[in-house]
């Protein structure tokens, strides 16, 4: 069996779902980010490229079909630990549905204004934020031993953002 060795990336997909300025998250029921509401996504198939894996992960979390993305960013996560990441974050506009039911956890619509009053990693909040300002970015985020986040740089602008 084949294992990653600690500190090597993995590749994941973020993929979120907007209706406006509400967001279809997913409260997690496991680590990483067990108890915080984060976008749906989730690991890359051997083989298979970003876009395809946010579509595929949309639709295998919430029963939604979308037929495409827009390609959003980039979130680089490094830490000391087994937490290294690789995530290309995705959006698509979707109608005010009810949430449906998640076998990762309950989906709920939050608002951008209620974003800080929930339980969301830290780095998840400017990504909303350049979404909702249109903007595309590549943030570079790093944790302590204690997966405390302590910097994050935004690197298309030079622009420190944490730490």
């Amino acid at each position: 069996m084949n294992t990653i060795p600690i500190g090597l990336k993995r590749t994941a997909t973020l993929c979120v779902l907007r209706h406006q300025d509400k967001f279809l998250l997913l409260k997690r029921l496991k680590e990483p980010n067990k108890d915080n509401y984060t976008p749906v996504g989730g690991k890359l198939d051997a083989f298979e490229n970003p876009l395809n894996a946010a579509i595929r992960e949309t639709f295998e979390e919430t029963g939604i079909t979308v037929d495409t993305m827009k390609f959003c960013g980039i979130l680089t996560e490094s830490s000391p630990t087994k937490y290294n990441w690789v995530n290309y974050v995705y959006m698509a506009d979707i109608d005010d549905i009810e949430p449906p039911l998640c076998n990762e956890g309950t989906l709920a619509w939050i608002s951008f204004s209620e974003l800080l009053n929930v339980p969301t990693p830290k780095t998840d909040w400017f990504i909303y934020k350049y979404l909702l300002d249109n903007k595309t970015f590549v943030f570079n985020a790093d944790y302590d031993q204690e997966l405390n986040l302590i910097t994050m740089i935004e690197e298309i602008e030079n622009h420190k953002l944490i730490g």
